[in-house]
């Protein structure tokens, strides 16, 4: 197992009715449509592994639980960046899997099925409290931070969370999400729906 370090920036939306019951209940909640379908998106701003540099890339970890996600049973499928190299794609990879350890290694007893990866054009755009990606055809997504009243400029946030990309989460409504990827698909423009953002900083 290499040593390796990436930091950045992640968003996603989910299926969920806004506030997900997931993160409040240790995953152990019914997901508020039964399953839950999510897309994480994270943007490397500074990272590398193995001596290959991975700034500025972009990788999709797209998944669906078919119940309760203490349960497991994942479908989980991976999009990278396009504009990564063949070594660079293969780093992405290792580290999104878990193959390579660091936070992602945690997901894997919930594991059932490891659906795929793809490669796509990945645009991810931060400003102020909104996030939005995209990935070709397979997804679109955008959300909108809670703001707070007491910290101009910032969302509201749940701090400690079980969840593999970071432990503070900020809060955020889903402006939009639409996923057709390995099988899980999702449609909402409802603004009712889930939505996190936050910096990570992973390694391993």
């Amino acid at each position: 197992m290499s040593n390796w370090q990436i930091s950045g920036e992640y968003m996603e939306t989910c299926n969920c009715t806004l506030l997900c019951p997931c993160i409040t209940s240790n995953l152990a909640a019914t997901p508020t449509e039964g399953d839950c379908k999510a897309a994480l998106a994270l943007r490397i701003d500074k990272g590398a592994k193995d001596g290959v540099t991975l700034d500025g890339l972009c990788f999709i970890v797209v998944l669906h639980s078919p119940g309760p996600m203490a349960a497991g049973h994942f479908t989980v499928g991976l999009i990278v960046d396009e504009r990564a190299s063949d070594a660079q794609a293969e780093a992405i990879q290792s580290i999104a899997t878990g193959a390579a350890g660091g936070p992602m290694a945690s997901m894997a007893p919930l594991l059932g099925q490891v659906a795929g990866v793809e490669r796509r054009p990945i645009r991810f755009e931060a400003v102020d409290l909104k996030r939005s990606v995209s990935a070709g055809e397979l997804i679109d997504q955008a959300c909108a931070g809670l703001p707070s009243a007491v910290a101009p400029g910032q969302a509201l946030a749940i701090d400690h969370v079980a969840h593999p990309v970071a432990s503070r989460l900020s809060l955020a409504k889903a402006l939009h999400s639409s996923f057709n990827a390995f099988g899980i698909r999702w449609s909402d423009k409802s603004g009712t729906r889930n939505g996190h953002f936050a910096p990570f900083a992973w390694s391993g």
